[in-house]
C-alpha cells in the first residue's frame, strides 16, 4: 500500500512504528524499563527514586543484590529528608556492628523518620532509648 494513498507521510508512519515498538518494549521489559527510569531520576536527585533504588539493591529486584550500594542510595535519600530512607540507614547501622558509629547518629536518623510520621521509626527509637537506659 502506498503511504501517499493512505494519507500518511513517511514521518508519521515512522513515528507510529517507533511508538508501537517502544510500548512493546515497556510491556515486555517493564522491570528493566522501570529500573532505568528510576535510576535516571535518582541521579537527578529525587529522594523517592533514590529510596526505590536502595530498595531494589537491598532486595535484589532487577539487579544483583548489593547491600553497600543500597545503603549509598538510602543515605542520599536520607540526606534530603526521606523518612523511609532515614529508617533504612539507621537499621543498616544497627545491623552492622563492625562499623564505627558516631554517637547519636542512629537516634538522629530515627528521629527524622519518626518526625515525619514513620511509626516503625518511632517504635525503634523508643526501644533504643529504653534499652540504653537513662543518660
Amino acid at each position: 500500500m502506498d503511504l501517499a494513498v493512505s494519507g500518511w507521510s513517511a514521518w508519521e508512519a515512522a513515528a507510529v512504528v517507533i511508538s508501537v515498538c517502544f510500548l512493546l518494549y515497556i510491556w515486555l521489559c517493564y522491570e528493566n524499563f522501570h529500573f532505568h527510569v528510576t535510576h535516571l531520576y535518582a541521579h537527578l536527585g529525587y529522594p523517592s527514586a533514590q529510596h526505590i533504588m536502595g530498595q531494589r539493591y537491598l532486595q535484589g529486584v532487577g539487579v544483583q543484590q548489593d547491600e553497600e550500594r543500597a545503603m549509598q542510595w538510602f543515605r542520599r535519600a536520607s540526606q534530603q529528608g526521606h523518612p523511609h530512607a532515614s529508617y533504612n540507614v539507621a537499621v543498616g547501622k544497627l545491623r552492622n556492628k563492625s562499623l564505627m558509629q558516631e554517637d547519636g547518629v542512629v537516634e538522629k536518623l530515627l528521629g527524622q523518620a519518626a518526625d515525619q510520621g514513620l511509626q516503625e521509626a518511632q517504635e525503634l527509637l523508643e526501644t533504643l532509648k529504653r534499652n540504653r537506659g537513662p543518660s
